[in-house]
């Protein structure tokens, strides 16, 4: 036998000795069941026999302990968590725009000067290329909307992620930065359940209504996005706590707009108004009397449409009724 043959074989035999020695260490050494860590005292045990294999063992997690999700964020020192909600994700480094040292002292010229050059080339690097600026321009737009519009975090996120796709895409040219983040707002909180009209949404925008509905359209499109049509239902809550309504007054809008769905009124009709419609006669119906104008205001539809849709509702509950 070569000498290659018998190196080979100690190989092999060395290698075997260690897996049956491994298969050992996670063994009990009493039954041969399996071992557990338990993290809390600091102990390796058996799951069968309940022997303490080991103690005294190194904690490797934090020194802290936390009893929620909430406690656990505040007392993590790991920094804050990445967001779609800015062009790099939140993995960049911001200067504070306040000339003091870490004791709140003001910074002498010299350093003033050093710090404003710091801050000019931070923010150069953070935006290398005409993508990022274009992101992080729509970005802004995207949370200033949002604010104005009073949408939760999860549509900012969303929203976030809609323009990023369409930037990826290449859906831009021809379009404006604007325009394609204002439609991602809208596509978003129609997402999330949470829509607003078009008339609200291009009040606090910077483009008009039409070219809104146009890009909104054309990127829902060609994304591929899921949109279930509005439901008139959830706008009742936001109309009725913007005019001061009872519970009763809201469960008996959304009745009304159940009546109406049974009887195929709410077809080809905009859920706004017809929301707005229903929240005026509920409110008229629980003693809770509220003017067409208030109720105009609020939702931004024309009184006019207010008459005709309540008149509808009522004359649907009615059928219904009879039938």
């Amino acid at each position: 036998m070569s000498e290659h043959t018998h190196t080979r074989t100690r190989s092999t035999e060395t290698e075997a000795k260690t897996e049956s020695e491994s298969e050992e260490t996670t063994g009990c050494p009493e039954c041969g069941g399996k071992l557990a860590a338990d993290t809390e005292h600091g102990e390796t045990v058996c799951r069968d026999c309940g022997l303490v294999v080991e103690e005294d063992e190194i904690d490797r997690g934090p020194e802290w302990r936390a009893f929620d999700s909430a406690e656990k964020d505040e007392k993590s020192r790991v920094g804050a968590p990445t967001t779609n909600m800015m062009h790099d994700k939140g993995l960049s480094t911001n200067i504070d725009w306040r000339d003091q040292d870490a004791y709140g002292n003001s910074l002498d010229s010299r350093q003033r000067q050093k710090m404003q050059r710091l801050r000019k080339w931070n923010e150069r690097f953070r935006t290398r290329d005409s993508k990022e600026r274009n992101l992080k321009q729509a970005l802004g737009e995207i949370d200033r909307m949002s604010s104005a519009l009073g949408l939760p975090e999860n549509v900012r996120e969303t929203a976030s992620v809609i323009y990023r796709r369409a930037l990826d895409e290449n859906l831009l040219p021809g379009r404006s930065i604007e325009g394609v983040s204002t439609a991602s707002v809208y596509a978003a909180a129609r997402q999330a359940g949470v829509p607003r009209s078009l008339d609200e949404v291009a009040g606090v925008s910077r483009v008009e209504k039409s070219e809104i509905a146009r890009t909104y359209r054309y990127v829902v499109r060609e994304l591929g996005l899921e949109v279930a049509p509005a439901d008139p239902e959830s706008y009742v809550p936001r109309f009725a706590s913007e005019l001061g309504l009872s519970e009763e007054a809201e469960n008996r809008a959304r009745q009304l707009l159940g009546n109406a769905k049974e009887q195929g009124v709410h077809s080809g009709k905009s859920p706004v108004g017809l929301a707005a419609a229903a929240v005026y006669a509920a409110s008229l119906l629980t003693n809770e009397k509220t003017t067409q104008a208030a109720v105009s205001e609020v939702a931004d539809i024309s009184e006019v449409t207010i008459r005709n849709r309540y008149h509808e509702l009522l004359e649907a509950e009615q059928d219904l009724a009879f039938a």
